[in-house]
């Protein structure tokens, strides 16, 4: 089990990053009025989304997974993360129920509630995904004890 622990929180990241770069793309097929490949690019970006909640879950319930970031880097450093961390954390609770209605609006045909409300889970969402990356690199890399 701890070999999985290892690997969850790389795992993790990418699957965020992977929701991220879905996101822009799924913009950008809309922009260019592309519903079809819209749609499809959002419906994956969503199932990413749900595999990375289920694998990060596992880690921290089932696994018990978690790393503190370290004392060491200056306080500007560590309030910067922290910030991060605090909005990520808030943002990221709202995502799914934002996407989930988002999606059912699209499915329902209701463009106007869909269009409404995407205009907020979108850079939420957007911001959530791009957050997570920031945390992991900060915590896995940047200042990894």
């Amino acid at each position: 089990m701890t070999d999985i622990a290892t690997y969850l929180p790389h795992v993790n990241a990418t699957l965020n990053g992977i929701a991220t770069l879905l996101l822009v793309g799924g913009y950008s097929l809309i922009k260019q009025r592309r519903e079809r490949a819209h749609k499809r690019t959002m419906l994956l970006c969503f199932a990413v989304s749900v595999l990375f909640l289920t694998s990060y879950l596992f880690y921290h319930v089932a696994i018990g997974g978690s790393k503190r970031f370290p004392e060491y880097p200056s306080a500007g450093v560590r309030t910067f993360y922290y910030s991060i961390l605090l909005t990520h954390i808030v943002l990221a609770a709202a995502v799914p129920f934002l996407a989930i209605t988002t999606i059912y609006f699209g499915f329902r045909d209701l463009r106007s509630a869909h269009i409404r409300l995407a205009r907020w889970t979108f850079p939420i969402w957007l911001y959530v995904s791009i957050t997570g990356v920031v945390v992991y690199v900060m915590l896995y890399h940047i200042y990894a004890p």
